[in-house]
């Protein structure tokens, strides 16, 4: 999504059009940016869209994971690995 100037709101203002700004978040989808002191300080997101990302976060995390266990395991059938000692080293350091 796009962010147009007029979502970029200093805090100072948003103070008191705090009930206008969430309607217009909640109304259009829209994400309003908040500043303090001329740079980005919070934002303002629909609670579904919030719900959203934090799903997407999660579903990457796992995905992650999963690209790493299938290199951990191409790397054992191919014979690549470390004595137990070895690996208490390296994660000793």
């Amino acid at each position: 999504m796009t962010l147009r100037a007029r979502d970029i709101i200093p805090i100072s203002e948003a103070r008191a059009r705090l009930t206008e700004l969430a309607e217009d978040v909640v109304g259009t989808g829209s994400e309003k940016v908040l500043t303090k002191n001329g740079s980005s300080y919070v934002a303002l997101v629909d609670a579904k869209r919030l719900d959203y990302y934090h799903a997407l976060e999660l579903e990457h995390a796992g995905l992650v994971l999963l690209a790493d266990a299938e290199t951990a395991l191409r790397q054992v059938l191919a014979g690549e690995r470390i004595a137990p000692a070895a690996l208490d080293d390296l994660l000793a350091d």
